[in-house]
């Protein structure tokens, strides 16, 4: 088991849910919404706290008019003006209750929404200082949903039941002193009916939370089906290859999996749910029955009885919401714990406080010391024992089949990974000395999956060097370089042209336009090492031969690595490598690797005998 994989491993035992890690997930996440909106959050604490005292208050004003009314009709010429006083205060509570309701309801939607915001900025941030080993592992996607899905409700839901569990802790302490005053047996019966809600909703809380965690991989998958039938990147061969049912029926029958398995979890907990509904009525309507009878005897008065029949429900009410509320914490908790566990993962490749910063100019160059790699998460040896040397101002060919490792070897030399065995070296120290980004400054390069940002023309250049995003004419230099000049200056807004068809004011480019201006990202880096990773595969025969005319006095004075399969591109290499299986098997100039007669050569004369028939 590699570094990478353990640190996800680990991180994901470390969410299993326990009342310890619920309770500390809790303190973390309100620690959070403070941080959001201190004014937003004792906005709603006030008024959950007003909001918890209205029903006692309410209910005691219903009393009051209510044995009002009694005493009138039994009191000859009292009228209306005896129960004005009750009914102004009902009133007024009942305005009071308006205005807090309102006000914590747009305390709640305001603090929501910076709520959600904060933590997507914290998961972009963390996912942002991870370096690649993460983001070529299946597991760190498992996490990244997990964290991602909690980032827009739960936190905001672990709030409102916090404050549910105070308004309704409030509410029901005042609710008991007035019913103690009646009898405590009564108050034991309404509690006794509604507790086993707790233990009932913490159960079936934990089960949705392992149900969720576990098909996190399967549920990535089914967002990928709807992707892929709904991408543009997609859409066209799916057509051509009739695939659209194929996937929708996947969709289809993966998304009637998760329905049943939802269905199942569920019916269950609805069910309990029911049962206690009942027997919370139950005890309600025995307790109200008990005080129908002591009012029958005239032991207490109407309004006595219309308040202890309010009083019985509202109490059942809190109580049942405390209950509620403190599950529905827990659960959220848990869930929570996949947000902090994505947050804690640390980089395999971390920038050093203290690094040294690399050389301007060049004296050694790069130099592979007996470097042996293997991806995270495997055991199979990608490179093998590599031992190379780059000299500044060379130009380096790697040639080799599918899989040989060429595009391994350039992510070492980028410092994009760290040799699983071996060091590599630049004028003589580890680049593990160096700082990680001053470093990776350093290079430019573009890969053969190279990124179309859907902005401008403009900023799809300028990104190779973002410090000089504002400089035109560095720009337009690096795209005369690569060839996207003439095919920037024909777009209707020119190098303010957004690319791409995802917005309105799009415009769409061939892939080998795509790919001229990735070259003239690559081109904007006044970089000592320049890596290009098949830098004209998608270019027709003269666009080819267009860039590589340039490509000399594009690198007179920077080494070059340069991988292709176009062997009329590699010749123009001062030395080729050529890798199979992980291992450099050869190595010299074209002219001499002809001669040697090896295994350049017949790839060569395989490729040539193309061109020729």
């Amino acid at each position: 088991m590699t570094a990478t994989a353990d640190v996800l491993e680990s991180t994901q035992r470390s969410i299993a849910h326990s009342t310890r890690v619920s309770s500390t997930n809790t303190a973390r996440i309100l620690g959070l919404v403070w941080r959001c909106s201190p004014v937003l959050v004792l906005t709603m604490g006030s008024t959950t706290l007003l909001q918890s005292l209205l029903p006692a208050a309410g209910a005691y004003a219903s009393k009051l008019i209510i044995d009002s009314v009694v005493q009138s009709t039994n009191t000859p010429n009292r009228g209306l003006a005896s129960v004005l006083p009750a009914a102004i205060l009902a009133l007024g509570l009942g305005l009071v209750g308006v205005l807090v309701t309102s006000g914590s309801q747009l305390a709640q939607e305001l603090l929501g929404d910076l709520l959600s915001n904060r933590i997507s900025e914290m998961v972009i941030d963390q996912a942002i200082t991870l370096d690649l080993s993460f983001y070529e592992n299946p597991q760190f996607y498992d996490m990244l949903q997990r964290a991602q899905r909690e980032a827009g409700f739960r936190p905001l839901t672990l709030l409102i039941q916090m404050l549910t569990i105070a308004s309704s802790t409030i509410t029901a302490l005042s609710l008991l002193a007035l019913l103690l005053r009646f009898n405590p047996w009564v108050v034991l019966a309404l509690v006794l009916t509604t507790l086993p809600a707790l233990f009932v909703q913490a159960r079936y809380g934990q089960e949705a939370f392992r149900l969720f965690s576990w098909r996190t991989p399967e549920a990535r998958k089914l967002a990928y089906y709807a992707q892929l039938l709904t991408s543009e990147r997609s859409v066209k061969e799916i057509k051509l290859f009739n695939l659209a049912q194929l996937l929708f029926e996947r969709y289809r029958a993966l998304f009637a999996r998760f329905y049943r398995e939802n269905r199942g979890l569920t019916v269950r907990r609805h069910l309990a749910g029911t049962a206690l509904a009942l027997l919370s009525l139950l005890g309600y309507y025995g307790c109200y029955v008990y005080v129908i009878g002591r009012a029958i005897v005239g032991a207490i008065t109407l309004g006595d009885l219309t308040l202890y029949g309010a009083v019985f429900l509202q109490l059942q009410g809190s109580l049942t919401g405390l209950l509620t509320g403190l599950s529905t914490i827990y659960e959220s908790a848990l869930f929570i714990g996949n947000l902090f566990a994505f947050l804690e993962l640390r980089p395999m490749i971390s920038p050093s406080a203290n690094g040294r910063q690399p050389p301007e100019k060049w004296q050694e160059g790069f130099v592979f010391h007996d470097v042996s790699f293997c991806y995270p998460g495997t055991t199979l040896y990608v490179l093998r024992n590599v031992d190379l040397h780059i000299r500044p101002g060379k130009k380096v060919a790697l040639v080799g089949e599918n899989g040989a490792g060429k595009t391994t070897l350039v992510k070492l030399l980028a410092r994009l990974y760290d040799p699983t065995e071996g060091h590599i070296t630049l004028d003589g120290l580890d680049l593990r000395e160096y700082d990680l980004g001053s470093l990776q400054r350093r290079i430019g390069v573009i890969f053969q999956d190279f990124m179309r940002y859907y902005l401008s023309a403009r900023e799809n250049i300028g990104f190779g060097q973002i410090e000089a995003l504002e400089d035109r004419e560095r720009i337009v230099a690096a795209a005369r370089k690569s060839g996207a000049h003439t095919v920037i200056s024909g777009l209707p807004e020119g190098y303010e042209t957004t690319l791409g068809r995802w917005f309105d004011d799009g415009h769409q480019l061939s892939i080998g336009e795509w790919q001229k201006v990735a070259l003239a990202r690559a081109f904007m880096r006044d970089a000592p090492l320049l890596i290009l990773d098949e830098p004209t595969a998608s270019l027709d025969a003269r666009a080819e031969y267009e860039v590589f005319q340039q490509f000399s006095a594009l690198t007179h004075d920077r080494a070059a690595v340069l991988i292709s399969h176009r062997f009329s591109t590699v010749r123009m290499a001062e030395r080729i490598i050529v890798l199979e299986q992980g291992r450099i098997v050869e190595e010299g100039s074209h002219e001499q690797l002809l001669e040697r007669g090896g295994i350049y050569a017949t790839l060569f004369n395989m490729q040539a005998e193309n061109y020729r028939d």
